[in-house]
């Protein structure tokens, strides 16, 4: 399996007036393709600035990351899931879904057909009319993820989707995007603080330092069950949990 993502000696200082602060130092990993890679680290270590380096969206001060092998990739092929959904109260589900296509000028009569075929798929074409307040925060949160995915992208990064949510729906959401990225064969990076739904959620999970981050450990679940909710249930799950803990501790 080829890799799709790859970081090689990233490294990022950002300088003030009178000093310099190392938010990452010496940072190397890989994401293969279709791999779900969960990084989870300290509070403040650098998780959200990694995707951001990965994203273009601040530029490494040494090393080199490689999108599909390529080091001056087009971000054309990522898209960027944040905390909250994002959807502008003023759109309909289905306009905030164009969204994408209407910034990259891409939108036609083929590329509607094909937003409006993933939101049948995945259960929101009855609501494509209504407004986001009038959906749960889950139901918001997959038209948050179908509106990444209407590019076509083949790398997925999502920072922290599932904090907004409460404990329950948080549960369900994860299950629902779990299954919505493994079936469109998705490469997914997800910046989280939870160890649980990392485990659960993840065919590898990369363990940070503190600031600055550089991977202290790479772990890759073995865990059975077809969703997150199920892998939980499994006799492994504590397991793992320790050991990841005793890592971050």
């Amino acid at each position: 399996m080829k890799k799709l993502l790859e970081l090689k000696n990233v490294s990022l200082t950002y300088y003030t007036v009178s000093d310099e602060i190392k938010a990452v130092e010496n940072l190397s990993f890989d994401c293969l393709d279709g791999e779900f890679t969960s990084i989870i680290g300290p509070s403040g270590c650098g998780k959200t600035t990694i995707l951001s380096l990965i994203a273009g969206l601040i530029k490494a001060t040494e090393g080199e990351i490689f999108i599909n092998g390529n080091s001056t990739p087009s971000h054309d092929n990522l898209a960027y899931m944040l905390q909250k959904d994002q959807l502008f109260p003023w759109r309909t589900i289905e306009k905030n879904v164009y969204l994408p296509l209407e910034i990259k000028k891409s939108i036609n009569e083929q590329t509607k057909e094909f937003a409006n075929n993933l939101l049948e798929k995945y259960g929101l074409s009855e609501f494509k009319k209504k407004y986001p307040s009038q959906l749960s925060g889950g139901m918001r949160q997959r038209a948050a993820l179908i509106r990444t995915l209407v590019s076509n992208p083949s790398l997925l990064l999502l920072d922290e989707p599932f904090s907004a949510l409460d404990s329950q729906t948080r549960l369900s959401v994860c299950d629902d995007v779990y299954k919505i990225i493994k079936h469109e064969q998705k490469t997914a990076v997800l910046v989280t603080h939870d160890i649980s739904e990392a485990i659960s959620m993840s065919d590898k999970i990369i363990v940070l330092t503190d600031r600055p981050a550089k991977v202290k450990c790479i772990f890759r679940p073995t865990i059975e069950g077809a969703t997150p909710l199920k892998k939980r249930e499994d006799k492994e799950f504590s397991i793992w949990f320790e050991k990841i803990w005793k890592e971050l501790h």
